[in-house]
């Protein structure tokens, strides 16, 4: 919606947005089995993006080891918790892997894998 001045009087663009400042398609990654796409990027380039996964490559802080895991469930997504009900992984989602919980680091929307970290559970006394 166009901004006004004080007078009433509506601000008119200088100029509509150029393709390439167009914001491309939201990608959304689902928990299901593994389906990539390539898509073109600025420059010609080919870019690997997910469009649903099982898989997560999952970090131990304490061995620093880097294993994959199957993903079983998202438990909760901070942003947003909604994404959760519908499995969607996005950065800072908490999972659940056959290793334990793990929350993602990267933006497996942006990117063609998904990282983890380990949640170390602290034991309650």
């Amino acid at each position: 919606m166009a901004e006004r001045k004080i007078s009433g009087g509506i601000y008119h663009a200088a100029r509509k947005k150029k393709k390439y400042e167009l914001p491309s398609q939201t990608r959304i990654v689902k928990l299901g089995k593994e389906k990539r796409k390539i898509i073109r990027v600025l420059g010609g380039r080919k870019k690997p993006v997910l469009i649903s996964t099982d898989i997560v490559n999952l970090i131990d802080k304490k061995t620093k080891k880097s294993v994959k895991a199957k993903i079983k469930n998202v438990i909760e997504t901070p942003s947003n918790k909604f994404l959760a009900r519908q499995n969607i992984l996005i950065k800072s989602a908490i999972i659940d892997t056959d290793k334990g919980k793990a929350r993602i680091t990267n933006r497996p929307s942006q990117e063609g894998s998904v990282q983890a970290e380990l949640i170390v559970e602290e034991s309650k006394k």
